[in-house]
Formats: structure tokens, C-alpha cells, sequence
């Protein structure tokens, strides 16, 4: 009977004495919170506009495209380095002409895929400094890299890939969540 008693209230002081232990192996709620989805509102994002959102630490970019920028998109696709995004950069229900679950909204990640710069929204056509044949999308201005407003990579340039599309779902026609897809999107 004492051994039996003795063996219970050492297991149980042992319990405690290795539940901090445990417990330092966890996450802190700093780590989790840096890693957790972000919800994005886009009912203020006008067609043509830029919204950014922080992501694990990444600026993650929303295009509200217009009619016009869609339909420039086919016209891109000789010029791309990647143009039916082969690459698996993108979750699956992106991989499309358009990269986006919705064709309006364009979300990816703001990093350029070359040496981590942060490339310019340049939604403008044929501007002075990028040419006659820009049809808008991004520019990185550290190397050069370019863009269009899907995120794919053109040919002939330092980035070696299209821009990265994160995992992302819409809540609502308003609301995105970035971060994850819930096996919704």
C-alpha cells in the first residue's frame, strides 16, 4: 500500500514538473499570431487600385483589375517567361489565365522572386520609361525584373518565376482571408 501511494504522488509530482517543460515547447502567441491568416477588406478597392496587407511579415498585394486589364492579359502570353503558371507557385484553384480565384481581384505575394525586392504597381500603359508595349503590371526597379497584372514573369529579365500566390478565400464579395482556404476557394 505505501509503495502504491508513493508511486502515485511521484508520477503526479513528475506530471507537474514536466508541464512547463512541455509547455515552453509551444509557439509563443507572438510566433502563432505571425503566422496566422489576415483578413483584407477590398469593398473601398476601386478598379484599377493597390491594396496592401502584411502577411507573415510579407506585403501581400490586392488588384482590383478592370476590363481592360483582363483582356490585355492573352495578349502578354509570348512575351512571358511562365505564362500558364507552370511553376507551382500558386494554390491549384489559381492556376489559371487570370492567377486569381475571381478574375477582378489579383492577390500575390509583393516580393519579387529574384533577390527579394519589393517590385512598383504600374498600372499605367505604354508609360515614357517601360515602353510602347507595356500593358501595366509590376516593375522591380533593383534589377529590372517585370511583371503583368497576373504576377507572371516576363521573358529575358533577372526574376527567374512568376510572383507568388498565397493560399487565400473569399469570405464574403468584401472580404478575403489571406492565409488560408479553408477548402472553400
Amino acid at each position: 500500500m505505501l509503495i502504491a501511494a508513493t508511486s502515485a504522488v511521484g508520477a503526479v509530482g513528475v506530471g507537474f514538473a514536466l508541464v512547463p517543460f512541455i509547455a515552453a515547447m509551444n509557439p509563443s502567441a507572438k510566433a502563432r499570431a505571425a503566422g496566422a491568416p489576415v483578413e483584407a477588406d477590398i469593398s473601398k478597392l476601386e478598379p484599377g487600385a493597390l491594396l496592401r496587407v502584411k502577411w507573415r511579415g510579407k506585403p501581400v498585394w490586392v488588384v482590383s483589375r478592370t476590363p481592360e486589364m483582363l483582356a490585355a492579359l492573352p495578349t502578354l502570353d509570348g512575351k512571358l517567361a511562365d505564362p500558364k503558371s507552370e511553376v507551382p507557385q500558386q494554390p491549384e484553384n489559381c492556376q489559371n489565365p487570370t492567377r486569381s480565384i475571381k478574375p477582378q481581384f489579383w492577390v500575390g505575394v509583393g516580393i519579387c522572386t529574384h533577390l527579394g525586392c519589393a517590385p512598383m504597381y504600374r498600372p499605367d500603359v505604354a508609360p515614357e520609361d517601360l515602353g510602347p508595349e507595356w500593358k501595366g503590371g509590376f516593375f522591380c526597379p533593383c534589377h529590372g525584373s517585370s511583371f503583368d497584372l497576373a504576377g507572371r514573369v516576363y521573358k529575358s529579365v533577372p526574376a527567374p518565376t512568376n510572383l507568388v500566390i498565397p493560399q487565400h478565400t473569399y469570405l464574403s464579395d468584401t472580404k478575403i482571408l489571406i492565409g488560408a482556404d479553408k477548402g472553400a476557394a
